[in-house]
């Protein structure tokens, strides 16, 4: 009896990956990413450590368009704004590049978080493209090859790949492009189980920031002359931090991450010009905190690029912490969120 021939294993994954949906939520950093060595490659100037969220998820569906002379990308039901179009579309070539596949795709991203507002909207994003990108074209990667990939996308997504709490290692300094790009991903970081936290989110303003990130990062590196010492305390911070997370000391992990992120802040208040993301509604969060504090529950802040203020605290608090909040903030949107899974594909999607 005449048999067909097999087609090798790679082959048979680019002939059934015609599309795929992922699921991946937000991170918000507890040591601090801001400033790159490599803009290109999105390497970062020093190591980060975050938690990611069990709200806020971004969904994304990447499908292939065979004969499409274009990539086509919606957001919530529309087209893609100009800005994010490119960046998608630059993210596809990358991946097009590594299944040496030309055929285009139709994307369409759902996206919970306000964009652009220093929730992480990119690092929910990027990291779900990537998995259902990589699925799509037929790329078999591993955990630390996903997290490499949603990096070129967005720095923080690298970490949002990774549910609970991640480290992103900066990478090699000094040496090839290769080995500083193969260098530099997230992995996952074990925390106690007595730590139990929670993150109150006080949404201060969810408009688009007037500064972006990018922006103000590059500011802050070529002109602030209190960056450089905030990057070399940083390093402190972060093993500091890991040694919290494994003792779970939810008191020493949240004074480090409120160091930490008020510390970069101020690196950014002393760019020149400078750059200010907190707002008048920020400050009374941040004073509302401190009274907390003062009455005896162990509340913290950490606030990214943005005016958005984040408050770690054990979970059994966090009700209480968020009428503070609320109180601080009338009128507000306010959200409590845990300790979150890593991006994933959805259930049936796996060719």
């Amino acid at each position: 009896m005449r048999t067909e021939p097999t087609a090798p294993a790679h082959e048979r994954r680019q002939q059934q990956a015609q599309g795929a949906s992922a699921l991946a939520h937000p991170n918000i950093a507890l040591i601090k990413y801001w400033g790159k060595s490599d803009e290109r490659l999105f390497l970062p100037r020093t190591d980060s450590l975050s938690m990611t969220l069990d709200i806020f998820p971004t969904t994304t569906r990447v499908e292939l368009a065979p004969g499409a002379g274009h990539d086509s990308v919606t957001f919530n039901g529309a087209p893609a704004p100009a800005e994010a179009h490119r960046r998608i579309v630059a993210f596809l070539e990358l991946v097009r590049e590594r299944a040496a596949r030309e055929v285009r795709a139709v994307v369409d991203t759902v996206n919970t978080v306000p964009t652009g507002a220093g929730l992480a909207s990119s690092a929910s994003g990027f990291a779900a493209l990537a998995v259902a990108a990589a699925a799509a074209y037929g790329l078999d990667l591993d955990a630390t090859a996903l997290s490499r990939l949603a990096r070129r996308g967005s720095g923080s997504a690298s970490r949002s790949v990774f549910g609970g709490f991640a480290v992103w290692h900066a990478g090699l300094r000094g040496g090839t492009p290769a080995q500083a790009d193969l260098s530099s991903y997230a992995e996952a970081v074990h925390a106690s189980a007595r730590l139990d936290p929670a993150l109150v989110v006080a949404v201060v303003d969810a408009g688009a920031k007037t500064v972006s990130s990018r922006e103000a990062m590059r500011r802050t590196v070529a002109t602030s002359p209190l960056y450089e010492p905030w990057a070399r305390s940083s390093a402190a911070d972060l093993a500091d931090m890991r040694a919290a997370l494994d003792a779970g000391d939810l008191d020493a992990v949240g004074e480090i991450a409120e160091r930490n992120a008020l510390g970069m802040h101020a690196t950014m208040l002393a760019a020149r010009p400078a750059v200010r993301y907190m707002s008048p509604a920020s400050l009374r969060v941040l004073d509302a905190v401190l009274q907390l504090r003062r009455d005896g529950t162990a509340a913290y802040v950490t606030m990214d690029a943005g005016p958005n203020v984040k408050v770690l605290c054990r979970s059994r608090d966090a009700d209480r912490v968020a009428a503070a909040v609320r109180d601080a903030a009338p009128g507000r949107p306010v959200h409590t969120a845990r300790p979150g899974p890593g991006a994933r594909l959805l259930p049936g999607e796996r060719p």
